[in-house]
């Protein structure tokens, strides 16, 4: 058995959510916040046989976009302003940082 985790942008949390119902997976969503962008995310926490691992994470690519998104960088509180940038950048969002863990006991009470 295998623990996948995975951060998506809140954009796709419900389609995924969806799709993983409907491909018979069962999932914990928990409501996270990203560092970078101080974004919220979903961090899905899905357990299921290692067999079924690659089509989890099929499952979550179809479903989580890497997209385009302008940002304004956080000004430097304290720090050195050498290398701040005072205006809005492009930066790819979205996407998901997945995690595969194995799982040594599962337990439903």
């Amino acid at each position: 058995m295998k623990l996948v985790i995975a951060v998506v942008q809140d954009k796709d949390s419900n389609r995924l959510s969806n799709a993983l119902i409907k491909e018979g997976f069962r999932a914990t969503k928990l409501a996270s916040t990203g560092g970078f962008l101080r974004a919220g995310n979903t961090t899905f926490m899905i357990g299921t046989e290692d067999e079924r691992v690659n089509e989890a994470l099929q499952v979550i690519k179809a479903n989580c976009k890497i997209r385009e998104q302008m940002v304004t960088p956080v000004s430097p509180m304290g720090g050195t302003t050498d290398s701040y940038i005072p205006f809005p950048v492009e930066v790819q969002v979205g996407g998901a940082a997945v995690f595969v863990l194995p799982v040594e006991r599962f337990e439903h009470f």
